[in-house]
């Protein structure tokens, strides 16, 4: 076998997964919702106000996708031991990590791309206009934040023996990355600001910290915003300081973004080379 063979087995079991289905579905309905309500009120119908508004609330629910349908894909495995059969067959562990993830990336992506074109179709029904590019910028980049997701998931059960601690990497990674990130005043990085300017009054640049929260996927989605979207929206959403240094710039958060594909990844593998299978 191989890397697509591991990965065209692996795609045919997790479509039929019922949870995979359901979240689909749940977030398309999202998506529906969020342009149904634009539709009405006072002002003209404006596709790109409620992109905007789909990737404030619909936020929150992306990593949720992403960490549910991978976060099993080798850990699962482990713990049940057929691991060791889907090794017994001509695959390297490098054949069944990346396998899974092309596979478990490959659904993620669906999942958001037939949201979008259900999206796209209740905006050609509901709004005077499309906005074709905007809504493929803010489709692709959603991808990207799904496929990000996806390399720290397959990553964690990489390196994990058991679906139990699979499932706490997920959700401390979850909650440290997103719920911490979304909410400064619970973040990781709010503490340490604290500590180093007000307590040891260090004087450090508040865009300094601002760097370090733009290294979660979730935060550097939010920054690269303009990128996708007219410059006053993005702005807005980004909440882009003019006076910013250079890394903090949108360019800076698309390629932190697209550095969570790949490095999370590298070290699942690196780690599952190592482990003991038993």
């Amino acid at each position: 076998m191989s890397v697509l063979s591991v990965a065209k087995k692996d795609f045919l079991d997790v479509r039929r997964s019922k949870s995979v289905w359901i979240v689909s579905v749940l977030y398309a309905l999202l998506v529906v919702f969020v342009f149904y309500l634009g539709r009405g009120g006072t002002s003209e119908p404006n596709v790109v106000y409620q992109l905007s508004n789909l990737s404030t609330i619909g936020l929150p629910f992306i990593p949720i996708i992403a960490l549910m349908m991978v976060y099993l894909a080798i850990a699962g495995e482990r713990e049940s031991g057929s691991i060791r059969y889907l090794l017994s067959l001509p695959n390297t562990r490098r054949d069944v990590v990346l396998g899974k993830y092309l596979s478990r990336g490959a659904v993620g992506a669906s999942v958001i791309l037939v949201a979008f074109g259900v999206g796209a179709v209740t905006a050609v029904l509901w709004y005077p206009s499309l906005e074709p590019t905007v809504f493929a910028g803010v489709a692709g980049l959603t991808v990207l934040l799904t496929l990000a997701h996806v390399s720290v998931a397959i990553s964690i059960s990489a390196a994990t023996g058991s679906r139990s601690r699979a499932m706490a990497g997920s959700i401390g990674f979850y909650i440290v990355s997103n719920i911490m990130m979304l909410l400064p005043t619970l973040s990781i990085v709010t503490a340490l600001e604290y500590v180093l300017n007000n307590r040891l009054e260090l004087g450090l640049s508040d865009h300094l910290f601002e760097f370090l929260r733009m290294l979660s996927p979730t935060i550097a989605f939010r920054k690269a915003f303009p990128l996708v979207v007219p410059s006053d929206i993005g702005t807005f959403m980004a909440n882009v300081d003019p006076s910013a240094p250079a890394y903090l710039a949108p360019e800076v958060a698309l390629a932190i973004l697209v550095a969570w594909l790949v490095v999370p990844a590298v070290l699942g593998l690196w780690r599952f080379n190592r482990a003991d299978l038993g």
